[in-house]
């Protein structure tokens, strides 16, 4: 394994890199970090950092590929610990609330980065597209699982629920955030597993019956 000029492996260089743009990225933002700043916390050259990601774009793309490996991972995490359709559903939410409660938080990572690269067609915003896609694909197949209705509609207000709630847990009471974005996924859950009304007769069809 080859060497950096600080010493130890490149891998472990790259690792340091990565690890070190996500936190600046994540807590101050995209644009406003240079890569002098990212070398210089992650004590290692410029030509390190080069031979690693071409620029700091792909540094970009690796910090959102990383970030939404790591939901994806608590997803399933949350999955595999619960039991019926709706506890995975309410499990998924629970993982996202103590995201949202957890010290340092700062927003949602993806809805920070498109704000940051409002072209659709950007490698970046793409990046952000394809894994809310994901996002409300596992979300709608497991509310899916929950009742027999078709649950396209509910996957999207699940998301948009998530979506609240992220925005929110910085600038409110996180407790209470959650407590709020819980509550809906309990509405949700709610919709889709109560019985159909039963149909009213017709007044006109029991009209003769008590003559």
């Amino acid at each position: 394994m080859s060497r950096s000029p600080k010493g130890g492996s490149t891998s472990a260089a790259r690792e340091r890199l990565l690890s070190t743009a996500s936190r600046i990225f994540y807590a101050e933002g995209i644009h406003s970090v240079g890569i002098d700043r990212i070398t210089t916390e992650a004590q290692v050259t410029r030509a390190t950092l080069y031979r690693h990601f071409s620029g700091k774009e792909e540094l970009v793309l690796a910090y959102i590929g990383q970030a939404d490996l790591g939901i994806r991972e608590q997803a399933a995490t949350a999955q595999a610990g619960s039991g019926s359709p709706a506890d995975r559903v309410r499990a998924v939410a629970r993982s996202i609330a103590d995201g949202i409660q957890s010290p340092g938080f700062r927003g949602c990572a993806f809805l920070n980065a498109v704000a940051e690269y409002p072209d659709p067609a950007h490698p970046v915003h793409q990046a952000v597209l394809a894994h809310r896609q994901w996002f409300l694909d596992t979300v709608t197949s497991l509310l899916a699982q929950t009742g027999d209705a078709p649950a396209d509609a509910a996957g999207r207000h699940l998301v948009m629920l998530r979506d609240g709630a992220m925005a929110a847990g910085c600038l409110f009471d996180p407790g209470l955030v959650c407590d709020t974005f819980l509550q809906g996924v309990e509405g949700i859950l709610r919709a889709r597993t109560a019985p159909a009304p039963t149909p009213r007769a017709d007044i006109s069809d029991t009209a003769g019956v008590a003559r």
